[in-house]
């Protein structure tokens, strides 16, 4: 994520925040009856309320697909890695086989390989 982006999911969090106490605050400071204040507070929270769910219900989703694309990248990693794994001891055992059935590597007199 860059800064940018972060930056303006914060500002959009913070505008949606300033957003709902300001209306909180013109709910309880309008000139209302008490039952009247009290079901617009209701209703209020309600729209609140389905807003959260909905906010959360995508963030979910969201969540869930990222997590799913992630798993589906390190399993292809994952087999490419073995892959090239079962390559290098393949490789490793043909070489080692070629030597110990070739001289290579033997000096006269010295005995070694």
């Amino acid at each position: 994520m860059t800064a940018t982006h972060g930056t303006r999911r914060g500002s959009f969090a913070g505008l949606f925040l300033g957003g709902l106490v300001g209306a909180g605050v013109a709910l309880v400071a309008a000139p209302r009856s008490g039952k009247e204040t009290r079901q617009r507070i209701n209703g209020f929270a309600e729209d609140v309320k389905g807003r959260a769910v909905c906010y959360a219900r995508r963030a979910k989703e969201k969540a869930t697909s990222a997590a799913e694309k992630g798993k589906d990248f390190v399993r292809e990693k994952r087999s490419l890695l073995t892959t090239a794994i079962e390559a290098g001891r393949e490789a490793y055992a043909k070489e080692t086989l070629r030597r110990t059935h070739s001289c290579e590597g033997y000096e006269k007199g010295a005995g070694t390989f």
